[in-house]
């Protein structure tokens, strides 16, 4: 089994995204035989997390790592230990959200510039340069509205279905849906593919939601997923509540469709077996 460190890019705060809010996750991995790590980021006197900074040599064999920050959540000290680790074979899942939520991402190499943003890394397309969730004003692009927290939204598997995708010989059919979902592509010349697509809500746009990159010169595997948002306790099960800044109602698909809940479980499975 692996050992896997979850993280987050921002300091502990109670009325925040902090780590606490991933204890479904946290506590499914252990369930399932994993030993794992979970913190949010603390910076030493020189700026720098200890976690991430001296990660190349860590007993870790996976980084999980929400960008949930809203500007400097990882410090160059950070970012040279996350490449550094894959370098040597460590495998990383990488996901943020919305606008520029999380944008320190784009400084991890190939796997950053899979996550696009909005003032950084745009995605290419300037149609896409535009606001997809029309409903919450204070968020721009790219913000991809699969649905409302609490529900599930229908996923298209891209062909051929990755292992990541698959319980068993069924492609997975759902994952937990957002209103302001960020973008995420497959870079030219990249190890990479696109795996999974959704279908805003609000426009009937397709939207890539994960990409995954195969191991290639020595680099672990790793994905870029949309939002963190997949992975979080209130979108699993909105009971367990959010930050007070978060405005849009909840739904509760999830709760009311098993096979919602046993999909992110499957994903998340898979996740930690494949990377």
């Amino acid at each position: 089994m692996a050992r896997i460190l979850l993280k987050t890019t921002i300091p502990f705060a109670a009325d925040d995204w902090h780590i606490g809010r991933f204890a479904l996750l946290r506590d499914h991995l252990v369930a399932l035989g994993h030993a794992v790590t979970a913190r949010d980021r603390g910076a030493d006197a020189g700026g720098d997390d200890p976690d991430l900074a001296g990660l190349a040599a860590a007993p870790i064999d996976q980084l999980w790592l929400f960008a949930v920050d809203l500007g400097g959540g990882l410090s160059a000290a950070d970012c040279a230990g996350i490449v550094a680790f894959r370098g040597r074979g460590g495998g990383c899942l990488t996901t943020r959200d919305h606008d520029d939520l999380g944008a320190c991402l784009t400084r991890l190499g190939p796997l950053g510039a899979a996550h696009h943003f909005h003032s950084v890394n745009c995605e290419p397309d300037p149609a896409r340069q535009a606001r997809d969730d029309p409903h919450t004003a204070n968020v721009s692009w790219p913000n991809y509205h699969s649905g409302a927290n609490g529900d599930a939204q229908a996923i298209d598997v891209t062909a051929p279905a990755h292992p990541l995708l698959l319980d068993g010989a069924r492609p997975l059919r759902w994952l937990p849906a957002h209103p302001h979902e960020g973008a995420v592509s497959a870079p030219a010349g990249s190890a990479a593919r696109v795996i999974a697509t959704g279908i805003s809500r609000a426009t009937a746009r397709p939207f890539n939601l994960a990409v995954a990159f195969d191991a290639s010169d020595g680099n672990g595997r790793a994905v870029a997923q949309s939002t963190f948002h997949h992975f979080c306790d209130y979108n699993w099960d909105p009971r367990t509540g959010c930050p007070s800044f978060v405005a849009e109602p909840a739904s509760d698909g999830m709760l009311h469709d098993p096979q919602a809940l046993t999909d992110i479980k499957a994903y998340a499975r898979n996740l930690a077996g494949w990377l």
